[in-house]
């Protein structure tokens, strides 16, 4: 009941403070809060990037990296840009606007599972060294994940498997869900909806943990991307909170950030923002996903998870994001302390050639002596920067030497994830590069 009364309250100041005008979002009352201006009060040349950045976008369109993608940029605290192209789709019906709702994908872990994370730490009911079968306990007696820290699951050094393809327990081999794990109608057994017409089992997390448990651990300790335990996390959070995961991260994070849009199913929400539509899925729903969750993994779990499944706006994401890189404060509100922050910022095991910190993705341990085309992001952003990018086309990065913020919107899995132009055009850090080099003469 408290999780609604939140998501009300958040639908009353979208109403009241209204969406047609993103700059209306903002708290201009404090120096720590996102304000606008312009790139040359930052000492940004406007016309330098607006040509480069056009150019970069377009020619993504033209070449189907993507129907449609939004840029936003803060520097110094001030949003310098915010640019809307294309359409939702490629039929050119629908453009794309600056308040547009995204499906963010794996940008997820750090703006959902990570900041409850953080604060779990932050209060000490959470401990970076010790095993993570202290608190999971499920995993006290299975040999290879029992001594397993936290530390080592968020900087991906575990060794656990990347993915499990849990769709392939609810599917028959004709295509067709297994009744016993879906519905087409909701009961007090299958509430957790996917799509329309689509209900999962609400125990079916369970069989997720199970087959979590039994999955593989490389006796290897080397970096290995995986999302499992962000599948995880959310139950954990409830365990340690007593509170829904879900409501924590309304309480505790999205409205005390006057970011309403932040959050999971916004198909169930009635904002008048429009949802940019993700995948046509030939899989599962066999229809074009627009409003729920496009992993397969989050929309078994009703589309609240910890891997996918969080939408928002680019001004909302902004916001989380400031606050990331001013060390956990934002608008005169402290969320987690300074030492917590920079603790997870920071790479965690490069001496195993591992560039991630705790939960956010960092740059290439050889970043700033790389050409364009081998970076990752760009090649000026500060060792100091972290982030994390999407598999719909979402990217989110800040920097805190540069004071830089930059956020890359689009759904480049439309209408097939199997559209990879995006990544071969390195668009993501071709546009983030703009920021760092129109610099005005002289400054």
């Amino acid at each position: 009941m408290r999780s609604y009364i939140f998501i009300l309250f958040g639908l009353f100041f979208v109403l009241v403070h209204g969406q047609e005008n993103p700059r209306v979002e903002l708290n201009l009352g404090r120096s720590d809060a996102l304000t606008y201006g312009s790139p040359e009060e930052v000492g940004l040349d406007s016309k330098v990037i607006q040509a480069r950045v056009d150019s970069i976008i377009t020619n993504g369109i033209k070449n189907e990296a993507f129907p449609g993608a939004q840029v936003l940029v803060a520097k110094n605290g001030k949003i310098i840009f915010h640019e809307a192209y294309g359409f939702h789709t490629y039929d050119s019906i629908q453009p794309v606007a600056l308040d547009d709702i995204y499906d963010l994908a794996s940008v997820t872990k750090i703006t959902a599972a990570l900041p409850a994370v953080m604060k779990l730490v932050d209060e000490g009911k959470l401990e970076l060294d010790v095993p993570f079968s202290t608190y999971w306990t499920r995993w006290r007696k299975i040999s290879d994940k029992k001594d397993l820290t936290l530390r080592e699951i968020l900087a991906h050094q575990a060794g656990l498997v990347p993915y499990i393809v849990f769709l392939n327990k609810v599917l028959k081999k004709n295509g067709k869900v297994k009744k016993r794990f879906v519905r087409a109608s909701p009961n007090s057994r299958f509430s957790h909806q996917a799509y329309d017409g689509l209900y999962i089992k609400n125990r079916f997390n369970k069989k997720m943990y199970r087959l979590i448990d039994r999955s593989e651990v490389s006796k290897e300790k080397k970096y290995t991307y995986s999302g499992l335990t962000f599948l995880i996390f959310p139950e954990l959070v409830t365990q340690l909170s007593g509170e829904s995961y879900e409501y924590y991260l309304e309480k505790n994070f999205y409205l005390p950030l006057g970011a309403p849009t932040m959050g999971f199913n916004p198909k169930l929400k009635g904002f008048t923002n429009k949802i940019v539509p993700t995948e046509v899925d030939t899989l599962f729903r066999h229809t074009l996903t627009q409003g729920w969750v496009h992993d397969e993994n989050a929309s078994l779990l009703g589309g609240v998870s910890g891997n996918a499944g969080l939408f928002a706006t680019a001004t909302d994401l902004a916001k989380l994001m400031q606050m990331y890189m001013q060390y956990g404060i934002y608008d005169g509100k402290r969320y987690f302390s300074e030492a917590t922050v920079k603790e997870f910022i920071k790479e965690q095991y490069p001496e195993n050639g591992n560039r991630r910190g705790l939960g956010f993705d960092k740059p290439l341990l050889n970043n700033s002596k790389l050409d364009l085309k081998d970076a990752y992001p760009a090649p000026e952003v500060s060792a100091q920067s972290f982030g994390h990018a999407g598999f719909t086309g979402t990217f989110v990065w800040a920097d805190p030497e540069n004071q830089l913020v930059y956020i890359f919107l689009s759904n480049r899995v439309n209408p097939t994830r199997e559209n990879r132009n995006l990544y071969r055009m390195n668009i993501r850090t071709a546009v983030q590069q703009v920021f760092y080099q129109a610099t005005l003469p002289g400054e």
